[in-house]
C-alpha cells in the first residue's frame, strides 16, 4: 500500500469513529456526532472544499464542481447517517474502525463501512485527487450527502426540490444500491455488477383490530390478539403474484448470455418461458423470490401493556416492498382480500410509490457500465430493480437516468452484515471503488 493509499485509509477510519446514527425519535439523535462530522470535512480534504462550492441543508450536505462548459451536470450521491449499533456482539466495536488482515484479505470493520459512508468517503476520495492534479470536468458535478436515508429521507428529498427549483436537470444520478456480486445468478461464474434502474415501493401497512378489553381470567371467544394473528397467517397464505417486468427479463438475457450448461437454454429465451422463469425464481432464492414480487414482513407486533389483561387494540406493522408495476391502492388491495376480516382495519403509513424505470442503453447507462468496466473488466454489468429504498428516488422528478449502485465487490456474507453485526469492507475493495468514482468523473 502506498503512503497515499495509507493516508486515504486514516481519513476513512477518521470518518467511520464519529457515531452519526439514525434515529427514527429525532429527539434522541446525537446531533453535535453529525456537526463532528461535516466540520472535519474540509480538514480531511482541502483541496475539495477550496474548489467546490457548498451549500447546508439542515445536516445534509450539496457541492457543486463547475464545469468547464454548459450542460447537464451528473449528481453523486450518498448518505453520512447509519443505523444505530452498540458493541454488544460485535467482532469490533463498530465504531472503532479497526483494521485486521493484510493485503488484499485486509478487513476494515465498522458500522458505515459500506452503508454508506464507504462510498461517501470513496468519492470524496476521488474529487479530492482529480482536484489536486488540476482535473476539471466537462459538465458541472453535484455531491450530495444526505444526513437520514436511514430514517425518513428529508435531507435528499429538500436537495433534489432545491435543486428542481433552480430548473437543474441532471444527466446522471448516482446513488447507491446494487454491487458487485459473484454467484448469485445459477450458471454464471463471472463477476455481476447488478445497476438498479428502478426501486421497489415501500409502504409500512399498520393492521389493527380495536375490542373491548377486561380481565384476561375471563376472555371472549375471539380475542383481538387472535383476530389479528388469524389475519396475519392468512396474509401470509396468500402471497403476491409472480411477474417479470421489462427489466427482470432484460436482467435474465444479459446474464443468461454468459450462463454454461443447460440453464443457458431457458435464460436465454426469458421471453417464451416466462411462466418457467417465475416458478424458478420463486424457489432459487429468497432474494430471487423478492425480485419478481411485492414482499410482506411482518416486523413488529403490539397488543396488551399486562400480562393480566385483554388489549383494547392490537396491531401489527407489515413492511411491505412494492413490486415496479404495481402501486399503493393495489397492494392495500390485495392485503384486505387475503385477510378476509373487516374487523381488521388496514392503512398505509409513510407509502412510497415504485420509482420509474430509468433506461438500462443510451449514452449515461453506457458512461456508467464503461466506469465499471473500467476497474472490473470481467464484470457482467446488468440492470435490476432494487429491493431495498435509496434516497435517488426523490431525484427521479428531475432526472430519467437515476441509478442506484455501489462500486464495491460484496459476498453474501458482506451484504448479510448490512443493518447487522460486524458490518466491514475489504480495504482493498475499497480502493477500488475509488478507482470506479474517479473513472465516472473523467468521462463527466
Amino acid at each position: 500500500m502506498t503512503a497515499a493509499d495509507t493516508a486515504a485509509l486514516e481519513r476513512f477510519r477518521t470518518l467511520l469513529r464519529i457515531p452519526t446514527m439514525s434515529r427514527n425519535a429525532v429527539e434522541e439523535t446525537d446531533w453535535p456526532a453529525f456537526d463532528r462530522f461535516v466540520v472535519a470535512l474540509p480538514e480531511l480534504y482541502p483541496a475539495l472544499h477550496a474548489a467546490l462550492e457548498q451549500e447546508r441543508h439542515g445536516h445534509s450536505l450539496l457541492y457543486r464542481w463547475r464545469g468547464r462548459e454548459d450542460g447537464a451536470p451528473m449528481v453523486l450521491m450518498a448518505h453520512y447517517d447509519v443505523v444505530p449499533a452498540t458493541d454488544e456482539g460485535w467482532t469490533h466495536p463498530p465504531f472503532g474502525a479497526e483494521l485486521t488482515g493484510s493485503g488484499e484479505q485486509q478487513l476494515l470493520w465498522a458500522r458505515g463501512a459500506i452503508d454508506d459512508k464507504g462510498s461517501l468517503v470513496a468519492i470524496l476520495e476521488a474529487v479530492e485527487a482529480l482536484v489536486r492534479e488540476g482535473f476539471r470536468p466537462e459538465h458541472d458535478v453535484y455531491l450530495s450527502f444526505g444526513h437520514d436515508e436511514e430514517t425518513v429521507g428529508s435531507g435528499a428529498r429538500t436537495i433534489a426540490a432545491v435543486l428542481a427549483e433552480r430548473g437543474i436537470r441532471p444527466a446522471l444520478v448516482l446513488d447507491e444500491g446494487g454491487a458487485v456480486v459473484e454467484r448469485i445468478f445459477p450458471g454464471v461464474t463471472a463477476p455481476i455488477a447488478v445497476v438498479g434502474v428502478s426501486e421497489k415501493g415501500i409502504t409500512s401497512v399498520r393492521l389493527t383490530v380495536e375490542q373491548h378489553g377486561g380481565h384476561a381470567s375471563t376472555p371472549p371467544r375471539t380475542t383481538a390478539t387472535v383476530r389479528l394473528a388469524r389475519a396475519i397467517t392468512r396474509l401470509d397464505a396468500r402471497p403476491f403474484p409472480a411477474r417479470l417486468t421489462e427489466t427482470n427479463l432484460r436482467m435474465v438475457e444479459t446474464l443468461g448470455a454468459h450462463a454454461t450448461g443447460p440453464l443457458r437454454a431457458v435464460f436465454t429465451r426469458a421471453r417464451r418461458l416466462q411462466p418457467l422463469l417465475r416458478v424458478v425464481f420463486g424457489r432459487l432464492s429468497d432474494e430471487t423470490r423478492a425480485i419478481v414480487r411485492t414482499t410482506t414482513a411482518v416486523t413488529q407486533l403490539r397488543g396488551s401493556l399486562a400480562a393480566n389483561a385483554l388489549p383494547e387494540t392490537a396491531e401489527a406493522v407489515v413492511n411491505t416492498r412494492i413490486a415496479v408495476g404495481s402501486s399503493v391502492a393495489e397492494t392495500l388491495e390485495h392485503i384486505r382480500r387475503a385477510i378476509r376480516d373487516d374487523a381488521v382495519r388496514v392503512e398505509a403509513v409513510d407509502a412510497s410509490e415504485p420509482s420509474p424505470v430509468s433506461p438500462a442503453d443510451g449514452p449515461e447507462w453506457d458512461r456508467l457500465a464503461a466506469a465499471i468496466g473500467a476497474v472490473h473488466p470481467r464484470a457482467v454489468v446488468t440492470p435490476y430493480i432494487m429491493l431495498g429504498a435509496s434516497d435517488g428516488r426523490h431525484f427521479t422528478g428531475i432526472c430519467d437516468a437515476v441509478y442506484r449502485f455501489t462500486p464495491f465487490e460484496l459476498s453474501a456474507e458482506e451484504r448479510g452484515a448490512l443493518h447487522a453485526r460486524d458490518e466491514r469492507i475489504h480495504v482493498a475493495t475499497w480502493q477500488r471503488g475509488i478507482a470506479v468514482y474517479t473513472a465516472l468523473l473523467r468521462a463527466s
